[in-house]
């Protein structure tokens, strides 16, 4: 396999760190259930520790509970917005719960599992990746340990599982120092207690999964088989260098493939774990619609399969589809999916599949364990977090009045600027326009009274390490790229944010690779000419053609630059003590009604 991207580690995180290490002592144990690499064999499929096959009676069925979570995304304490659920009172009306919390959530899944000998705990992708500063300083160890804690028995690779690379997704199953940061935690880092699975990825040199494909639990002499896998669309969502070797099959073949392979094993249950999802209306535990591609995932699924597990949309739902069981636990821990399947032990098929999400409620006690695992880490991590960087008159965000109809937020546009400013000096590359990636910018910034903003508040919106860089392009690259926000036969609009100084107008009416309002492209109000030259600064994603924007791989490269964290602490800390204000949604304008949306 060719070497996988791997990001340089963030300036400020690597000086703490460096200042911070600690001894290692004992930690968790691995799973004994071996991964391959790019050059050894196959993985092979684990079977699950459970009790020794019982003789099967000829009657009856065994009664089996799966607790389920996605989109964990190393939130280990409650996230902020909780979750926001119907008011009892007036379920016209939302209130917020302060949800989620690997303590809290750790609590809930033991005393399921009280109560239920036969049960299984499993994840649809993306428990690590994007993830807050108290989880991300260390690589994610500290969230690997938690569920590794929470006894995680299998979970299905996601998307950000790969944001590091395939050798760093490795390193997270099987243990062992970081190739850059070294050891860093508070203990031996011995890797995952659970099983990654991923089924869909495949080393292209081996044409062999990177992890197993599936793994195997057995309830009473009953077998059920638990197919794990990301979403085809990966390669638009990571960098092409983080994936390089590796292809995403579809995700119904795969696993249609695989459910003849697991019945010659005496396997007649089949669970599909799957980091793709939908977008429901209703209620967190209801579906009275749903459309998205688990949708049409599941309608070509092997009739065998009657369970399935999803994700990546960060959306609940309690779903039938095709008469199957399909279900999704919002995000960051803030709900517990609890199953309930029922087996027949002569057949070892499924006769009855029911769920029910379970939020993660502030009044559950705190796992003891886990308040001791998470206070370790914290005390590495808290001065990075509370550290002051400036002022914030108020919140900025993606949603609501922080957005607009042209696609462009608050928060988007001040990551822009803050890049714009890292790069504009000639010495740092003579940037005259900063672009960043919707999905580049996680969340808004959070208002506190007293104005002032922390590097932990900066983080959560730019978690993933990327680092600036500055290319030269034509005004003619730059009109194509901008037309490359209209992708996937148009049902798919990534809207780039854009840097003060550069506007222009777009029409939906228009056709595809056309949008652009002619001659309303202008930079510092003057009309961009096809002809003219531009420093343009990005982030490394987007310039290897991240999220398919493909123009700027064809840029030439000037210079690098910090990371785009390091680049917003810059910018704030540059207001000093003045308040950094959220700027006007004018510098993109939508000209059509988007009626036709």
């Amino acid at each position: 396999m060719n070497r996988p991207f791997v990001r340089r580690p963030l300036g400020a995180l690597s000086l703490l760190l460096s200042a911070a290490l600690l001894a290692a002592c004992g930690s968790l144990s691995p799973t004994s259930t071996s991964t391959s690499t790019s050059s050894g064999p196959a993985p092979l499929p684990p079977t699950l520790g459970a009790s020794a096959p019982a003789k099967p009676a000829a009657t009856g069925a065994v009664a089996v509970k799966v607790l389920a979570i996605n989109d964990f995304h190393g939130n280990l304490m409650p996230p902020v917005g909780g979750i926001k659920l119907a008011d009892p009172q007036n379920p016209d009306d939302k209130i917020t719960v302060a949800a989620g919390g690997a303590e809290r959530m750790a609590t809930l899944v033991a005393q399921i599992k009280a109560k239920n000998p036969n049960h299984v705990f499993v994840a649809a992708g993306d428990l690590v990746g994007a993830s807050p500063l108290l989880s991300a300083l260390f690589h994610d160890e500290p969230t690997i340990e938690s569920l590794g804690m929470m006894g995680l028995d299998v979970a299905s690779v996601g998307n950000h599982e790969f944001d590091q690379g395939v050798a760093e997704l490795l390193r997270k199953q099987r243990g062992g120092c970081h190739p850059t940061d070294g050891c860093k935690g508070p203990t031996e880092f011995k890797g995952a207690r659970y099983q990654y699975l991923a089924a869909s990825s495949i080393d292209q040199k081996t044409g062999q999964s990177i992890l197993p494909a599936y793994a195997i639990k057995r309830f009473e002499g009953v077998s059920i088989g638990f197919i794990g896998l990301t979403l085809k669309g990966t390669p638009e969502l990571v960098s092409p260098r983080a994936i390089a070797g590796v292809r995403f099959d579809d995700e119904a073949e795969t696993v249609n493939r695989l459910v003849p392979e697991l019945e010659r094993q005496g396997v007649h249950t089949f669970v599909v774990l799957i980091h793709e999802g939908g977008s429901p209306t209703g209620g967190y535990n209801e579906c009275p619609g749903i459309s998205g591609p688990i949708v049409d995932i599941v309608k070509k699924l092997d009739k065998r399969v009657g369970l399935i597990v999803s994700g990546h949309t960060h959306r609940a739902y309690n779903c039938r589809i095709d008469d199957r069981l399909v279900t999704s636990g919002d995000k960051y821990g803030t709900l517990v999916t609890e199953i309930d399947l029922r087996l027949d032990r002569a057949s070892g098929r499924l006769l009855e599949a029911r769920a029910d999400n379970v939020v993660v409620r502030p009044e559950l006690a705190k796992d003891p364990r886990q308040t001791l695992l998470i206070d370790s880490y914290q005390r590495v991590a808290q001065p990075l977090i509370d550290r002051p960087v400036g002022f914030l008159s108020k919140a900025v965000s993606k949603e609501g009045e922080d957005k607009n109809a042209g696609g462009g937020s608050t928060v988007g546009q001040l990551v822009a600027d803050s890049m714009l400013a890292a790069m504009r000096s000639p010495e740092n590359g003579g940037a005259q326009i900063a672009f960043t990636n919707v999905g580049g910018v996680r969340t808004g910034i959070i208002h506190r009274d007293d104005d002032h903003v922390t590097f932990g508040d900066l983080f959560a919106t730019l978690p993933f390490s990327n680092a600036l860089v500055v290319v030269e392009m034509s005004g003619e690259q730059l009109r194509q790229v901008l037309e490359q926000q209209w992708q996937a036969n148009d049902s798919k609009f990534l809207a780039l944010q854009v840097s003060q100084g550069l506007s222009y107008r777009w029409d939906k009416r228009r056709p595809v690779g056309a949008r652009l309002v002619p001659g309303s492209l202008m930079l510092d109000g003057r009309p961009v000419t096809p002809t003219q030259t531009l420093r343009v600064a990005i982030n490394d994603f987007l310039q290897v053609g991240g999220d398919g924007f493909t123009v700027f791989s064809q840029a030439r490269f000037v210079q690098a630059g910090p990371m785009a964290v390091d680049a917003l602490e810059g910018y704030f800390k540059a207001h000093g003590a003045t308040r950094v204000t959220p700027t006007a949604l004018d510098r993109v304008t939508r000209v059509d009604d988007g009626k036709d949306d």
